[in-house]
């Protein structure tokens, strides 16, 4: 098949290609790297021997999205491209809203002019809120996010569920991730942040390679076996086949199809840097500091539905994600180099 990507230069959506790739699928990207870089091309090419076709641009750009369908066979759209920051949604709720709702709409609105219907759209457990038991399943009510962020996900599955009751012929699959962390085991694709990492497992990484000074924990009088907060890590490469299940699944399923992307158990904070050390073979300085304002003690994924309907369960463990994280990071310290130095 054909698949749109969007977003995909970005972390998930660059080791979705590479799998994609190594289906039998053809991606074709399109991405602003407002967060990425477009060296990661060079990566997925050394990786699966085949270099997607790029387009620099928005998902905003009703034109540059008439033009790609115009010139491409699209049969799917995965749609990634999106501002992720929790915290930054918080101050900057107007530009989340715009880049990620209206960005939907607008790619949305470009697939039926083209007569595409199968969309797997990149959604968060973010949009459970705070539930009151765990683990978190699909069936459940979906909550009230606690940032603009997780508001945006969760407004963007509501108008994607609307439009497949109006058009009932579309095939939409709502893949909730939990928190996808690791790299490529090649070492030649990762998670790449931009200045300060918001997430666990790139912070941990710096911290490993001397980038950062040490971690500080948030927290850790939480009602959790060692007090810090617990979560249901993902292997990247797991949740990329995620994505792989649901397009086989989309093509002959019309409907809404929502699937957690998780494990299914959760490790603790204290658990990923004790791995982590050990992937590194070094201690991992950290310092307990006060708790943040929105962390929940703990959650994980049901991952039933996914297994029973999709064949999908992760295959990667801790150790793993922490030893391809380390892989990726001391061979590229700086992450990915810049395109204009790549020449």
């Amino acid at each position: 098949m054909n698949v749109l990507i969007t977003g995909g230069t970005g972390y998930i959506g660059s080791h979705t290609c590479v799998q994609l790739i190594e289906a039998g699928h053809t991606p074709v990207i399109i991405d602003n790297l407002c967060n990425s870089k477009a060296s990661v091309l060079k990566r997925i090419e050394q990786i699966t021997g085949h270099r997607p076709v790029f387009y620099p641009g928005d998902v905003r750009d009703a034109v540059l999205l008439d033009k790609i369908f115009n010139q491409h066979k699209i049969d799917a759209v995965i749609h990634f491209a999106a501002l992720k920051a929790v915290g930054e949604s918080v101050s900057k709720p107007l530009e989340y809203y715009d880049n990620n709702i209206h960005g939907s709409l607008v790619l949305v609105e470009a697939m039926r002019r083209a007569g595409v219907k199968n969309f797997i759209f990149s959604s968060s457990a973010t949009v459970y809120g705070e539930q009151p038991i765990t683990p978190y399943a699909e069936t459940m009510p979906t909550g009230r996010p606690s940032s603009p962020y997780g508001n945006s996900k969760l407004m963007i599955e509501q108008c994607l569920q609307d439009l497949q009751k109006a058009e009932p012929e579309w095939s939409i699959s709502l893949l909730r991730y939990f928190n996808p962390v690791g790299a490529h085991p090649s070492g030649l694709m990762g998670e790449d942040p931009q200045g300060i990492p918001n997430n666990l497992m790139p912070f941990i990484a710096q911290v490993a390679v001397g980038r950062r000074d040490h971690l500080s924990i948030f927290g850790n009088d939480y009602p959790t076996p060692d007090g810090t907060c617990v979560r249901d890590y993902i292997h990247v490469v797991d949740v990329a086949d995620g994505h792989i299940a649901a397009l086989n699944k989309l093509t002959h399923h019309a409907g809404t199809h929502i699937y957690n992307l998780g494990a299914g158990f959760g490790y603790s904070v204290l658990d990923v840097v004790n791995s982590f050390s050990k992937a590194c073979g070094k201690p991992v300085t950290y310092q307990f500091a006060p708790r943040r304002d929105g962390d929940l003690a703990s959650y994980w994924a049901d991952p039933n539905k996914a297994a029973n309907e999709l064949n999908w369960r992760v295959k990667l463990n801790l150790d793993d994600m922490c030893a391809d994280t380390w892989r990726w990071q001391q061979a590229n310290p700086q992450g990915y180099p810049d395109e204009s130095s790549n020449h």
